[in-house]
């Protein structure tokens, strides 16, 4: 299995497992509908979920006999190569092992009441005709949000991936005419699947932009939005209520092309704005959790650091907010940082409970 499919695959397992978990809590009328709209997306969807069942099936068991081996289980589960599809079992037997009978039974009491109901959708797919079926017309809407620090990835019905930065929230909404998200905070890196007749649009902040089968990155930051292309060609205008705050200006053109390698800067003051030139790796640089900066100011740099580390950076000397540096840190190693701070002339770093605080000597 290439990289890119094991990382499919597994975002898939990620998903089953949140429908397990909301199948425990109870599905709304619109909720039962997405899920089998998500397990007619693909055979590997209902397959995984379909795993879940197997666990369950022996769980159940488990509980019926404590004096079950959970070891025996976790044998048996690796060769039944009937029963139970082995991506899954790879990946959670390794994790079960030396738990607790006691977590065990209490996985199971939730687990079992779902395999009727995953062995059931099973049915939905006729099992002769299993091949990859179209996304359904329309979905029940979808809210995906980052905690400071963190970072998700989530596949969407039509095979597209969002990339989620730290503190992002957005809300996904398909129709049989239109794929939308909302954009309400924070940033996130889009992998769009082009469908000809359901266009991908994203609002955020200020800016509509449209894809044409493209990746780029869309962040919210004060009362503007920069959008920036990876692959392939967005076109980003402006937000009906941001046009209509300039309407005065004539005729400006409705959208801005852009191409690999470009920016834009929409604010809703000002508009058309000016494409430039970019390294767009350099801004995407926080899907492989990094920071990539050349000649930028120490405040800019800190700013940045302060999206993902636990304790802020203060710069309490005005004159070192515009000492430049270049290099690649990491987001989550702020000792790496700080040590690389020390290392300039004439910057001391003291690190208290609360933050950090660099001065010059």
């Amino acid at each position: 299995m290439s990289a890119t499919s094991e990382r499919v695959r597994e975002l898939i397992t990620q998903e089953a497992a949140d429908w397990f978990i909301a199948n425990r809590a109870g599905l709304t009328a619109n909720e039962s509908h997405t899920f089998e709209a998500w397990l007619k997306t693909s055979p590997v969807h209902v397959e995984e979920y379909l795993a879940l069942s197997v666990i369950a099936r022996d769980l159940r068991e488990a509980c019926a006999d404590p004096h079950t081996s959970i070891d025996a289980l976790i044998a048996r589960a690796r060769t039944a190569e009937d029963t139970a599809p082995k991506p899954l079992w790879q990946r959670v037997t390794s994790r079960l092992i030396g738990k607790s009978s006691d977590r065990w039974q209490n996985a199971a009491v939730a687990m079992a009441g779902i395999a009727a109901l995953s062995l059931g959708l099973l049915a939905l797919w006729k099992l002769p005709s299993l091949g990859h079926v179209s996304a359904p017309a329309a979905i029940t809407a979808l809210h995906f949000e980052t905690r400071h620090g963190e970072q998700q990835t989530r596949r969407l019905a039509d095979n597209s991936l969002l990339h989620l930065n730290t503190d992002s929230a957005l809300t996904v909404r398909y129709t049989d005419k239109e794929r939308v998200i909302e954009l309400t905070s924070g940033e996130v890196a889009f992998e769009v699947v082009h469908l000809p007749d359901r266009p991908f649009r994203v609002f955020a902040g200020p800016a509509e932009i449209v894809d044409v089968g493209t990746n780029f990155d869309v962040r919210l930051q004060h009362e503007s939005t920069v959008v920036t292309v990876v692959e392939g060609r967005v076109a980003v205008g402006q937000s009906s209520e941001a046009a209509g705050t300039n309407s005065n200006q004539g005729n400006p053109p409705r959208f801005v092309q852009l191409s690999a390698d470009q920016q834009v800067l929409v604010a809703q003051s000002e508009w058309p704005p000016k494409p430039v030139s970019v390294d767009a790796r350099r801004t995407t640089a926080w899907l492989h959790r990094q920071i990539m900066f050349e000649r930028e100011p120490l405040d800019r740099v800190a700013a940045e650091f302060n999206r993902y580390a636990p304790k802020p950076i203060e710069i309490t000397t005005p004159a070192l907010r515009t000492l430049e540096i270049s290099g690649v840190f990491a987001t989550d190693d702020s000792e790496a940082f700080i040590a690389f701070l020390r290392s300039l002339e004439g910057v001391r770093v003291q690190v208290t409970p609360t933050r950090i605080l660099v001065s010059q000597h």
